[in-house]
């Protein structure tokens, strides 16, 4: 590749490229940033004749990757707040948007590097999170639609000085309301938090989340009661099955249950406090 040559300022690479090698850059990853950016432009032009999987290519691909790492910091700096382990995946995948921005830059289009290739860099972390980080597992086009959904509710929000109606964010999203509803159901599964996780703020400090949340289900009282009734009212008489249902199914009141029997309002009375005297007496008796 030319005479070896340990490359750390610009002033170097301008030296190599009139005798059209590239230089030998001992720690690419050692290389000041300002360097870097001018460093690139000559291994990019290198990069562009050189044929792929030649032992040339391969040291200018890696140089570049290499050298253009502290993009890959700069851009995970955003997301130091999610901690040392998370850290390290989120630099392993900001390294993947680096490489894809190094293997689609084109010089001709003029542009900075570095404008080009932070956009890779943070799409491919942002791409990881949406992948990875969900509490529950849904499917891409609803994490895809939660997106959307957040945008345009904040667009929408700012334009109407309220909060948008789910017809009005279908129209703007080309999305159907149940769509819409989908993705705003699914927006739910994003994160979650242990039902044991301490409430701060509680009197004795102690509270957990499931405290405050749900409520006792009486339904579930009634189904146990439904399962030991229906055998007693088996047990009853036509007559007082028929004053049952006509009192408690089709709520009828006592005057009207009479008239049907053609009987008095109080031997119906009567004859209904027997009949519930009855049922309750064997509900106790276990």
């Amino acid at each position: 590749m030319g005479t070896a040559t340990t490359a750390t300022t610009a002033e170097a690479a301008t030296t190599d490229t009139r005798t059209g090698n590239l230089p030998e850059i001992t720690d690419p990853t050692k290389v000041a940033p300002k360097d870097a950016r001018q460093l690139s432009r000559l291994f990019f032009d290198q990069l562009a004749v050189l044929e792929e999987g030649t032992p040339e290519h391969a040291y200018a691909r890696n140089t570049l990757i290499e050298m253009n790492m502290s993009l890959v910091r700069f851009a995970a700096g955003r997301f130091r707040s999610r901690g040392p382990e998370e850290m390290e995946d989120i630099v392993q995948v900001g390294m993947i948007g680096l490489i894809k921005a190094i293997d689609r830059f084109d010089l001709s289009r003029e542009a900075e590097f570095t404008s080009f290739a932070i956009p890779y860099i943070v799409g491919e972390i942002k791409r990881f999170f949406r992948d990875t980080t969900w509490a529950v597992h849904v499917p891409r086009r609803l994490q895809e639609a939660r997106v959307q959904l957040a945008r345009a509710t904040e667009e929408l929000s700012s334009r109407l000085g309220r909060t948008p109606t789910v017809k009005e964010l279908s129209e703007l999203m080309s999305l159907s309301e149940d769509e819409v509803r989908e993705a705003r159901l699914a927006s739910n599964g994003y994160n979650s938090s242990s039902l044991d996780a301490a409430i701060g703020g509680s009197e004795d400090g102690e509270s957990a989340l499931q405290d405050f949340i749900g409520n006792e289900d009486t339904d579930l009282a009634l189904v146990e009661d439904f399962h030991a009734l229906a055998p007693l009212i088996a047990e009853l008489g036509e007559r007082d099955r028929r004053i049952i249902h006509m009192r408690f199914v089709e709520e009828l009141t006592q005057a009207q249950i009479g008239e049907r029997l053609g009987v008095s309002q109080m031997h119906v009375s009567r004859l209904l406090s027997r009949t519930l005297a009855r049922l309750r007496a064997g509900m106790m008796v276990d």
